[in-house]
């Protein structure tokens, strides 16, 4: 009876084949989870990615899904709170049983969720972070889209130390892992050019709103150039507080975290003469491009809304996604996938990059857009290529 009893197991497994031992995935489902600020300081990142990942989802569901599975993609808010993203990733983790993460918002929130992910070999795809700890950890489980807060922070900063003449760079974050990759970004970057100076910096809460104090600090102490690791809204009022105190004699950098199509289109030209550092272009200067077009009207009409540079991700995110899931085939492992994403190799239209990743090299895009806010949008001024 007892061998009765294991031989029908046996032949029950082959029948599901190899995917039923591979968590997340069944025959007619892949499950890809997420954890997002949907209701804090950085929802207008997570929202629009969302909404622009989910339609991706929702045309390939359509079309007969990848090899006959249908993507099912769970969302968790942590509202910009680290205790919220571990409980969400637990849950996802333990109770959903996702095969992946895709576009996990916030630097101190991945790592938090890497604690519960990592030991049971769950993949970290592309989160909406750009710093450089994404990368650390098991290899196969770490991808990431474009380069890191640190190099673009450094290339940016750099290009206006030599184009604009800035001498004395300061700069103004959140004391958490994402404030202090681009505050040690400016200080290093500082630090590795002759007659350039860091001079010192102020450190803020993620909800403050009152930086008049913090500004008349750093214009006493003279800086020419401050960067900028706030949530969206305190960027906004940063940028407008200096002007109101007519201090137009210093550069304001933001990481990708702040290049942001509503930090452009602020009424009254608040944020004009910002300048942003990220690994991708925005996609207003882009419309000229079929690709991009088509995809922005299918957007509108989804939403009646310009999908931002959140959206921008979401779609970028979520295409490479199904890619390396049609490329893993029909028997897709951890290993399967792996190797998928390795050998994912194109130009991305949606994001103005180039998609490039193999063996131990798990940055999709390592360029560095330097952009600057003209006429209510982001214009694109330089290119850094920061592999030379």
């Amino acid at each position: 009876m007892k061998k009765t009893f294991a031989a029908l197991a046996a032949a029950a497994l082959m029948a599901t084949g190899a995917s039923a031992q591979t968590r997340g995935v069944t025959d007619d489902e892949i499950r890809i989870g997420a954890f997002h600020d949907l209701s804090g300081g950085f929802a207008a990142f997570s929202v629009p990615a969302v909404e622009a990942a989910n339609a991706l989802f929702e045309e390939v569901n359509a079309n007969g899904g990848i090899h006959g599975r249908q993507i099912r993609y769970i969302v968790e808010d942590h509202g910009y709170q680290v205790p919220r993203a571990a409980q969400a990733a637990n849950k996802l983790v333990n109770r959903d049983e996702v095969f992946a993460m895709l576009l996990s918002l916030g630097t101190p929130h991945n790592l938090a969720a890497f604690r519960v992910m990592d030991p049971n070999n769950v993949p970290s795809v592309f989160p909406l972070t750009a710093a450089r700890q994404m990368l650390e950890g098991p290899e196969e489980l770490r991808y990431v889209a474009t380069a890191s807060y640190y190099d673009a922070v450094r290339a940016a900063a750099g290009y206006l130390m030599e184009t604009n003449d800035r001498t004395q760079a300061c700069s103004m974050y959140i004391p958490s892992d994402f404030g202090e990759e681009i505050h040690m970004a400016t200080v290093d970057e500082a630090g590795d050019r002759d007659g350039v100076e860091y001079l010192t910096e102020t450190t803020h809460r993620p909800d403050e709103s009152d930086f008049t104090g913090a500004l008349a600090r750093l214009r006493e102490a003279g800086c020419d150039l401050i960067t900028i690791a706030l949530t969206i809204r305190p960027t906004i009022t940063v940028v407008a507080t200096a002007k109101q105190m007519g201090w137009d004699d210093v550069d304001f950098l933001v990481s990708s975290a702040g290049f942001h199509t509503a930090i452009a289109k602020v009424p009254g030209g608040i944020t004009e003469g910002l300048y942003a550092g990220a690994g991708w272009q925005d996609l207003e200067a882009r419309m000229g491009n079929e690709e991009v077009a088509a995809w922005v009207a299918s957007m509108q009409e989804r939403t009646g809304e310009f999908p931002g540079t959140g959206a921008l991700l979401g779609r970028s995110a979520a295409a490479a996604m199904v890619e390396a899931l049609e490329a893993a085939g029909p028997d897709l492992t951890l290993e399967s996938f792996t190797a998928a994403m390795e050998g994912l190799s194109y130009d991305d239209a949606i994001a103005g990059n180039r998609m490039e990743m193999g063996p131990g090299d798990h940055a999709g895009s390592e360029e560095v857009f330097i952009s600057q806010i003209q006429g209510g949008s982001w214009s694109l001024i330089g290119t850094v290529d920061t592999t030379e």
